[in-house]
């Protein structure tokens, strides 16, 4: 049994599986933290960013004024953002049989995979995961096709000349195989190619394996999945959370007695409790808003930001905000709301409730009907004839290179009666700032991470006792920041085995039984022997 891995990233994870003559691909997550090497897309003209100048090596002997741009101290390339894809060149992808996906973050590079190497294999996901996927990729294609850049830029990338560029470009890796977003056409290919699965139903893969998911208690639909044989057992746990948040809460007796334990995505924020940064997000919100500012919250349009709303729902009338607007903008703000309340089934037992009763599981809908919040596909159109502030803004995307949210950005930035809240933990704040630097803004940083931390799963190992664990090599050692914090990593017998991006694990997996069928003529003949 052999575990390929394709991402460097633990929460954006892609690995392959190769167990009795099937390969299975475990997640396909797009890194999207190279955007932060590249500049914004505007959606109206900015003199500030046209006027930025070109860089030029000291010495003068590399001059890229054409695709590198200087900004408070900082190099930023100035092209269509880029992405980068899971490792290629590890194994031949057109040999992967399935792809089973965790969760609709844990998908944004299905197009890449199934478009582009041959694959012929099947994909298989909640129906949530898919519909809430389909939109966050429908939504990125938007982003990217209705601010196009006519320039590419390419001369960086040599090697050579990289390792001339000052940091954080000069680190950055594999950039040879970034590559930028795909097309709607694309999109639509790949997701034909999914199946649909419930929790706990039973997929046999060619008579040799059978897997099955299970709720992972992360986000609608996410899932772990369970992948085994007659005799032998493999768990693939990533995305997680024990919070009773909105989704079903996580099955964890399933679990139970596996021969290997997969263990990806847990919180990036291990020090940072969920509950607390909720309400230091509503604290800092009233705060703007009462000195006559307003609140600028970059998200995704789908996950954390239900709760968010939730939070505030319960939060406005005893903070007095009850005139305050509250904006959702993103060309899938509608689609998103409504997806949220449909999915019944997928939802903990107290939302379950409340939609046979009948009421909307979430409260945003009463936020909605009151017109306290309002949503839009774009900040032109009805938007804009209907903006006033000081308001609310949740709209994208967290990176803040491309969407909606550039615009505020721009419009915003030199106040110092303005906020933006960061509530998503996987960019650098300070990094996604640095292409609007000098900013008068107050930023404020509550990043709301619900999975699992290191905590809950040395708990949740003890209870399941896989008899062996893999993981990120991130996880077998404290953060580089708290090199003291031995809490902060992994602490097991047998200690995991740790991987990184293109690593290839040969599995501590002895095969002590093999079920096989036999014909009654050959019994005979060996019962006679």
């Amino acid at each position: 049994m052999k575990l390929y891995c394709l991402s460097g990233h633990p929460t954006l994870p892609c690995n392959v599986l190769k167990f009795k003559s099937t390969t299975i691909m475990l997640d396909c997550g797009l890194d999207t933290t190279s955007v932060l090497n590249f500049l914004p897309l505007p959606l109206v003209h900015s003199p500030r960013l046209s006027k930025l100048p070109g860089w030029v090596s000291k010495d003068g002997t590399i001059n890229l004024e054409k695709e590198l741009k200087e900004c408070a101290g900082r190099v930023f390339v100035d092209a269509q953002p880029e992405f980068c894809l899971p490792e290629r060149e590890l194994l031949d992808l057109s040999t992967i049989d399935v792809i089973l996906i965790s969760n609709y973050h844990c998908m944004m590079a299905l197009p890449y995979i199934t478009e582009h190497t041959g694959f012929t294999g099947t994909v298989y996901a909640t129906e949530p995961t898919l519909q809430i996927g389909r939109l966050l990729m429908e939504e990125l294609v938007n982003f990217m096709e209705r601010v196009p850049k006519a320039q590419s830029a390419t001369s960086w990338k040599n090697k050579e000349i990289q390792r001339m560029l000052p940091g954080p470009l000069k680190d950055a890796v594999d950039v040879w195989m970034w590559k930028r977003c795909y097309s709607m056409q694309e999109v639509n290919s790949a997701l034909s190619k999914v199946q649909l699965v419930g929790y706990s139903q039973k997929v046999e893969l060619f008579g040799a394996v059978q897997v099955s998911p299970l709720s992972s208690g992360y986000s609608l639909g996410s899932s772990n999945w369970i992948i085994q044989s007659h005799h032998e057992k493999v768990s693939y746990v990533s995305g997680s959370s024990l919070l009773t948040t909105h989704p079903q809460p996580m099955d964890q007796s399933s679990l139970k007695n596996s021969d290997v334990l997969i263990l990806t995505g847990l919180t990036q924020m291990p020090t940072a409790n969920p509950d607390g940064m909720l309400g230091e997000f509503c604290s800092n919100l009233a705060m703007t808003i009462r000195a006559g500012g307003n609140v600028l919250v970059p998200c995704y349009s789908s996950g954390v930001i239900y709760d968010l709303l939730e939070c505030l729902y319960q939060f406005i009338e005893s903070a007095n905000l009850g005139t305050t607007p509250f904006y959702f903008i993103s060309p899938i703000a509608n689609s998103s709301l409504e997806f949220s309340q449909i999915f019944a089934e997928w939802l903990c037992h107290n939302k379950q409730t409340k939609v046979y009763l009948p009421e909307p599981p979430f409260p945003h809908a009463e936020l909605i009907q009151t017109n306290k919040l309002k949503h839009y596909p774009s900040i032109h159109g009805d938007f804009s004839s209907e903006f006033r502030q000081p308001c609310v803004v949740f709209t994208g995307h967290p990176s803040l290179r491309f969407g909606d949210v550039v615009h505020f950005m721009e419009l915003w930035g030199k106040s110092s009666l303005n906020t933006i809240i960061f509530t998503e933990p996987d960019f650098s704040y300070l990094d996604a700032l640095a292409p609007y630097q000098p900013l008068a803004m107050k930023c404020v940083y509550c990043p709301i991470d619900t999975r699992l931390n290191f905590h809950q799963v040395s708990k949740l190992l003890k209870e399941v006792q896989p008899l062996h664990v893999v993981c990120p090599e991130q996880y077998t050692q404290p953060p580089l920041t708290q090199s003291h914090r031995s809490d902060l990593m992994l602490e097991l017998q047998p200690p995991p085995m740790p991987y990184r991006r293109c690593s290839v694990l040969n599995l501590p997996f002895r095969r002590r039984y093999e079920r096989i069928y036999i014909l009654p003529e050959c019994a005979v003949i060996v019962a006679l022997t």
